[in-house]
């Protein structure tokens, strides 16, 4: 079996100017579906990459700060009038915010971070449910983290804390979701070499390496296949409510 059904497909990326957004627009658009990069304060990057993509479906630049409910709304509505519909919803939009241990994290900073990796996917799946519905076959596919499996690194607890929030979160909206035909799933990266480890110091990516199974760290590409798995109902029509892990085996739950 192909992936053939992907082609027509209508997807919206969140955080899609960049690091595994970025390089799952692109498979997307590659593969024929036509896709809308949401982008925040990466206008520059989400026009650069929507240059490149000049080939396969359609493509559309959407805007707007997924922490607020209602630009995740406006997101899911410039969406739907750009490519006449919705049938994949990417919650890929996230960060840690500020690295900052639990004996002493600020209140302000926990509150960006839910509000960054909970509270946008909570309004921007409300915003889109009623398009996947009518999508017949819809997907949400929530970007969770090997973080939110092992709890994270010190520094990186209440990010953790929220990665499994959005694996737990999955599996309701699974159950939820299922009798109006709507699929939920996780992919779960380890560390990828994206711009969200910009700042990880070399010896720790290099201690995590040598940790993995695979001996190599992931790549933004390395999550693709996975996303296109999921969005599509002729692969993945009986799988809702899993969490994918892709981490070259660092991880083996």
């Amino acid at each position: 079996m192909i992936l053939d059904d992907i082609k027509g497909k209508r997807v919206l990326v969140t955080g899609g100017s960049s690091g595994i957004g970025a390089a799952a627009a692109k498979g997307f658009h590659d593969h024929g579906a036509d896709v809308a990069v949401h982008y925040f304060s990466g206008e520059k990057a989400a026009k650069a990459l929507a240059a490149t993509m000049n080939a396969g479906g359609k493509v559309a630049l959407v805007s707007g700060d997924v922490r607020k409910p209602d630009d995740a709304a406006a997101i899911v509505a410039q969406t739907v009038r750009a490519l006449g519909g919705l049938d994949v919803l990417v919650n890929n939009a996230g960060g840690v915010v500020k690295a900052t241990k639990l004996a002493d994290y600020a209140d302000d900073i926990l509150d960006g971070i839910v509000n960054l990796n909970v509270r946008s996917i909570l309004a921007l799946t409300r915003a889109a449910l009623p398009h996947l519905k009518a999508s017949g076959q819809g997907s949400i596919i929530n970007i969770g983290s090997i973080a939110g499996r092992n709890g994270g690194q010190p520094g990186s607890g209440l990010y953790a804390a929220s990665k499994a929030t959005v694996h737990s979160l999955t599996r309701s909206m699974a159950t939820e979701f299922a009798p109006d035909g709507v699929r939920a799933n996780v992919i779960a990266p380890g560390l990828m070499v994206t711009p969200f480890h910009a700042n990880t110091p070399k010896d720790r990516l290099e201690a995590v390496r040598g940790t993995v199974p695979l001996r190599r760290l992931g790549t933004a590409e390395d999550c693709v296949g996975a996303c296109l798995f999921l969005a599509s109902p002729g692969m993945s029509g009986y799988v809702t409510g899993q969490i994918i892990d892709v981490n070259g085996g660092r991880l083996m739950p």
